[in-house]
């Protein structure tokens, strides 16, 4: 296959890969937790008409700024409450990020690497499935990622002085736009490389192509007017935001998100496929790749951009998946440049463990029933185990085509062949996942419930919270016996909050018409107590009920 140069056939890969990309944002139900959080704050911006304080369930919430909530906030407002809007803002920038690093690889190392790298990051099993998952680290990401590349291009030897007065003032905005997306790390982990590479480098000519004065006072034009207006609205926000969210969550246990030191070498090594292998031997290369010349090195930045924001994470003492996606950019654009001077017979032998992979993936997909919990959910993990077996069958098929062709030295197309059938066999895995919605989502459950909604009734919540329900009933609850994430919310307004049992049970039996969710232990237990309720909806993790 010859390079598709041609702007005609550019597009019509583009296109392709776009089609496979946002196609399936509408089909999964939201799926707990984040997903749930991330619609519903938007939703009560757009509810409330308050776009400064971000509330979840009607209380205060401070745990991450507010550029994700302002997108999905105007995807409703222009397109409605639909699952596909609220995953939008987490597909485009995810897309957005392809496309960049098509264009930083193109320019930094060539035509080849520019499109391989893009292919590599489209199809890397993280970055593919926090592209269509309704959290925040995509877009943090993006933006690092922007400002990752603009740097590169400013730096590049081959940039003018007016090229990387542009490019600087890009990566300015950029890292602001990291900032409102999720907080400090947006400035602190792209600082701390720079400062990393200096001084390995010994560049000290390097800070002075920041420019520093003006692009601080961009940073500060686009990232500084949110803080400032909802410290004023809340002056309690500043000490838990900087501090709480920052400080305590990196030192401490505090978040309960605590995992051993090694826990992202393996959550590295299942994300970067099906291009592990080409990934880690980019990495062994990158250092001598660039050679000793005393001009910027490009390649040793990304190795240092990966590898510290892989080590930072690594000692923090709070830990999610996620959290590493930054570092992708970074390593598909490594990747992109290692596949561009690979020959035939090199990305055969790289790519042929794939294929055991999907084999084994075949043989564990008919033992997807053993990961259900419930009785009730057996059905839905053997349906879902039939699907994965299916998709896995098609993907060894295709990658077997694609070793075909790199043993026959058509290196492009081998490539392109494996990253848009890992691409597709990803897409199809997260679809299949809606046979567990089930127990994933509270979709169905919030159908059972919608024909009981009164306007100005009450919702409580007792002893639990369902992060999806609210988006689906469009409404928020009282809380009762329950506070998790909230705390903070509640310490601010305890007046929206219930702090016990027996304090509902008391106002329970006030309420002309209510209604409550809650697990069915404690629906049992308030049985027993006698409390009058009457039961409209049911699963095997909760019951949800009205007053009589």
């Amino acid at each position: 296959m010859a390079l598709p140069a041609s702007p005609v056939r550019l597009l019509l890969l583009l296109l392709v890969l776009s089609v496979v990309w946002f196609g399936n944002l509408e089909h999964n139900k939201l799926a707990l937790t984040d997903e749930g959080r991330y619609a519903e704050i938007p939703r009560e911006m757009v509810a409330s008409g308050d776009w400064t304080t971000p509330r979840l369930n009607g209380l205060k919430y401070f745990e991450k700024p507010a550029l994700q909530y302002w997108a999905t906030a105007t995807a409703y407002s222009l397109f409605g409450q639909h699952h596909w809007t609220a995953r939008l803002w987490t597909a485009l920038t995810g897309f957005l990020g392809i496309l960049m690093t098509w264009y930083a690889g193109r320019r930094l190392f060539g035509a080849q690497a520019g499109l391989y790298g893009a292919l590599v990051l489209a199809s890397s099993l993280l970055y593919l499935g926090m592209g269509h998952m309704n959290t925040l680290d995509m877009g943090v990401s993006f933006f690092m990622g922007l400002g990752l590349s603009a740097f590169l291009l400013a730096q590049h030897g081959a940039a003018s002085r007016r090229e990387n007065n542009i490019w600087m003032h890009v990566v300015w905005a950029s890292l602001a736009l990291s900032v409102l997306s999720k907080g400090l790390i947006g400035l602190v982990l792209p600082g701390a490389v720079l400062v990393i590479y200096t001084l390995v480098q010994r560049d000290w000519s390097l800070w002075r192509r920041l420019h520093l004065l003006s692009g601080l006072a961009l940073f500060l034009a686009i990232s500084a007017p949110w803080f400032v207006a909802v410290s004023l609205a809340n002056p309690e926000f500043p000490h838990f935001f900087f501090i709480h969210e920052h400080f305590d969550r990196f030192l401490t246990k505090v978040h309960r998100r605590y995992e051993p030191w090694w826990y992202f070498i393996p959550i590295l090594m299942v994300g970067a496929l099906p291009w592990l292998i080409p990934t880690l031997d980019a990495l062994l290369r990158a250092w001598k790749a660039d050679g000793e010349r005393k001009t910027f090195q490009a390649g040793r930045f990304l190795l240092i951009w990966s590898a510290f924001i892989f080590f930072f994470f690594s000692i923090s003492d709070s830990k999610l998946p996620s959290y590493i996606l930054p570092i992708f950019p970074a390593l598909a654009l490594l990747t992109g440049r290692h596949l561009a001077r690979m020959n035939g017979k090199t990305l055969f032998w790289q790519v042929l463990p794939m294929t055991i992979l999907a084999i084994a993936g075949i043989w564990l997909s008919s033992r997807a029933v053993n990961l259900a919990g419930e009785d009730s959910s057996r059905q839905a993990y053997a349906q879902y185990g039939q699907w994965a077996a299916i998709t896995a069958v098609c993907w060894l098929a295709a990658l077997v085509a694609g070793l075909v062709l790199a043993y026959r030295q058509r290196v492009q197309a081998a490539v392109i062949v494996v990253a848009f059938a890992s691409l597709l066999a990803g897409q199809s895995i997260l679809a299949g996942h809606d046979l567990l919605a089930r127990t994933t989502s509270t979709y169905y459950l919030a159908q059972q419930i919608k024909p009981y909604l009164k306007p100005g009734a009450t919702f409580f919540s007792v002893g639990m919270y369902e992060q999806t329900l609210p988006f689906y009933i469009d409404g928020t609850f009282t809380l009762v016996a329950f506070q998790d994430e909230m705390a903070f919310g509640i310490q601010q307004e305890p007046d929206k909050w219930i702090a016990d049992i027996p304090a509902f049970e008391q106002k329970w039996r006030t309420e002309a018409y209510a209604l409550a969710i809650m697990h069915p232990d404690t629906y049992q237990e308030l049985k027993n107590h006698g409390l009058p309720m009457k039961e409209i909806a049911r699963d095997t993790r909760r019951v949800v009920v009205t007053t009589p």
